[in-house]
């Protein structure tokens, strides 16, 4: 007997030195990822990825408020100098017109290669008499003398095109030469990271990069604003550990008092909280070797339902408490008498919680792993190791006295079955008129951020003109040129949805870098020096333009008839590279294009209106996504697939009930009072 009870200690001592180095081993998070799906749909997918690494969210939202309007300038001035030195960020953006020149130095420079203008038709006489006489109609503007300087070199108006194209986003208002909320009390800075949105420690760090220098650039009396995916991510995996941690601990610390009160023996206590701990570490270590990764929120949930194995140990200290201590013989008739209604309790959880390991999202089998692990290694150790380690002179407080008072209030308590049906029809007839209503269908509603900040959220984002991105065309192509070249077919349809009302615009990477293919047909449309002088003579001949001022105009045009295509690589240094690499990415082995759509929050979006017409194309690899809405959809499955997964629970559980049992009576017995309490 000894030397079987000296292997089960030994092998509990080297199982738990396992789980140790296991758990150190392993990678905790606290982001929602775990709770996708593991084979997402396309649209899915798509979702997923700009979760982690899409336009929005790498953007952090920075305001400055307090002080006075001119001290706020100054202090957005003096913070995007010290950000633009930090290698963390890849754009700092206040309203200053830093790199403005180069912008417009480049675009004067390639417009024959950039501007959609820029056909055959354009430079016929009759398409250059139009565009001509438009460029005269700006001198009457206010951008008059801007284009009066550069009507000799730019008489067809290439360069404002793409000047208005490029501006035509929403911008925020300026103040003193700097962004501004509309209400001119805060100051208005936009940063896009370098770490991906999923890497919530590279976002936190450039939060913590963001209040250092704000610290060092700042008067006392000024206040840091900050939103964005970012710093809500931040919040939330603060928020998500700060209550693991503090309602945990609390359970804790209300169980343990509890025990205290009835062993009167902290000895007991310790001895009675093993198999718990033994649990929850063997989960852990399970859960890290299942899945590479520990969720928070699985630490938090799965210690809670493992919680029942404490009573594993309260019954083999209070059943098998005797005259002699409960290190005695009594041990041998509590493993015979009280271990078999255990052991069906175990059984039963595990094969509740065993619906969960076939769930499709990676957090709900994390939660059944941890679970069943739990469970069954404090069972476990209550059986094999625990009655081993109970000295024989441990002696629990006598509870009987408790246990007979509480004996006369059972007996009462049927007295109040006529009430308790009463409630649980009304439950049941409440849950059938509100079948439709009773689940929330939004994902933001599990959001830990706080309502408060999502409204500041949402000010500073209006304020900003910040892309909301709910609603993004994606087109995924074997290689840029391609994701490109369908880009500017997809452009070409939003552009008649947006004339049509539908939209109220779209970006395109293809407005930044057009593909090559583009570029070779706007050269080919350029015609040869003679022609171009003959046909731009009788386009001026009823305006009031002499022909030989325009001298800069035909140089430029013969300068880019034998000009290069561009690529990335000559956008470096300009704003328009940024664009380029927040539309176009490469993903995997494929490229993704993102066109993201602007739409009035006044009159919605006609999803299967863009569907059709996108559809109508033909083109492959073309999606319209609602992220909004699919990330409702992916809630909505979420939830449908619990409910399922709890009522297959629900079914092991009866049916091995029915087996252990023989006797439906009984079944109905045990699983009313469940039955009831749920509902």
């Amino acid at each position: 007997m000894r030397l079987r009870a000296g292997a089960a200690i030994a092998l509990w001592l080297a199982f738990l030195s396992a789980c140790f180095w296991v758990v150190g081993q392993a990678n905790f998070t606290a982001d929602l990822s775990a709770f996708l799906p593991r084979t997402p749909t396309q649209e899915q997918q798509l979702l997923i990825d700009q979760l982690k690494s899409g336009i929005a969210s790498r953007l952090i939202l920075i305001g400055i408020e307090g002080s006075d309007q001119s001290a706020r300038s100054r202090a957005s001035r003096a913070l995007a100098a010290r950000l633009r030195a930090d290698t963390q960020f890849l754009h700092i953006a206040n309203g200053e017109t830093l790199g403005l020149e180069r912008d417009r130095q480049f675009l004067l420079e390639n417009r024959y290669l950039m501007s959609p203008a820029v056909n055959a038709d354009h430079f016929t006489v009759e398409g250059l008499h139009a565009s001509i006489a438009d460029s005269i109609d700006l001198l009457a503007t206010s951008a008059g003398l801007f284009t009066k300087a550069l009507l000799p070199r730019d008489p067809t108006g290439e360069f404002m095109q793409l000047l208005d194209a490029m501006g035509s986003s929403p911008r925020p208002q300026l103040a003193d030469g700097v962004w501004a909320s509309r209400d001119g009390e805060r100051a208005l800075l936009l940063a896009r990271t370098r770490a991906e949105g999923a890497n919530t420690d590279g976002q936190s760090a450039a939060v913590a990069a963001i209040r250092a220098a704000f610290r060092e650039t700042s008067q006392p009396d000024m206040r840091l604003a900050l939103t964005g995916p970012g710093p809500f991510s931040v919040v939330a995996r603060a928020t998500i550990k700060d209550q693991v941690l503090r309602l945990s601990g609390l359970g804790s610390l209300i169980i343990i008092s509890l025990l205290l009160l009835v062993y009167r023996s902290p000895r007991a206590v310790l001895l009675g909280l093993l198999p718990v701990l033994s649990g929850a570490l063997a989960g852990v270590a399970a859960v890290s070797l299942g899945f590479g990764v520990v969720h928070g929120v699985t630490l938090g949930f799965g210690t809670a339902l493992i919680g029942e194995a404490v009573d594993y140990s309260i019954y083999l200290l209070i059943q098998s408490e005797g005259t002699k201590g409960v290190a005695s013989e009594t041990q041998g008739n509590w493993i015979a008498t009280f271990w078999p209604t255990i052991r069906i309790g175990v059984l039963t959880s595990v094969f509740g919680f065993a619906s969960l390991l076939f769930s499709s999202f990676p957090g709900l089998a994390q939660l059944g792993l941890y679970a069943i692990v739990g469970l069954v290694t404090a069972a476990l150790v209550t059986r094999f190791v625990l009655p081993t380690l109970l000295p024989p002179d441990l002696r629990v407080h006598d509870v009987t006295a408790i246990g007979r008072s509480l004996q006369v209030w059972v007996e009462r308590a049927g007295r109040v079955r006529g009430p308790v049906l009463v409630l649980f029809v009304a439950a049941c007839t409440l849950l059938v008129v509100k079948r439709d209503g009773m689940w929330s269908g939004e994902l933001a509603t599990l959001s830990p951020v706080p309502a408060a900040d999502q409204a500041l959220d949402m000010a500073m984002r209006a304020d900003l003109g910040a892309p909301d991105v709910r609603y993004l065309v994606v087109v995924t192509a074997a290689e840029q040129e391609s994701a490109l070249v369908t880009s500017e077919h997809v452009a070409a349809v939003l552009q008649d949805l947006e004339a049509a009302g539908v939209i109220d615009g779209f970006e395109s990477p293809a407005a930044y870098l057009p593909s090559h293919a583009t570029q070779h047909q706007r050269l080919a449309s350029l015609p040869p020096d003679t022609e171009l002088r003959r046909r731009f003579t009788a386009a001026i001949a009823e305006l009031p333009l002499q022909s030989d001022r325009f001298e800069p105009f035909f140089a430029d045009v013969a300068k880019a008839r034998g000009q290069a295509t561009l690529s990335t690589e000559d956008l470096k240094g300009t704003s328009l590279a940024e664009g380029v690499d927040a539309l176009l990415m490469p993903s995997g082995e494929h490229w993704t294009a993102l066109l993201p759509l602007r739409v009035a929050a006044s009159h919605g979006l006609d999803a299967e209106r863009v569907r059709a017409a996108l559809g109508s194309t033909g083109l492959t690899g073309v999606y319209f996504v609602d992220l909004k809405g699919e990330s409702d959809r992916l809630y909505a499955g979420y939830l449908r697939e619990a409910i399922l997964l709890s009522l297959g629970g629900l079914a092991a559980i009866l049916g091995l009930l029915v087996a252990a049992t023989r006797s439906p009576g009984r079944v109905f017995r045990i699983a009313a009072p469940l039955v009831v309490a749920v509902a």
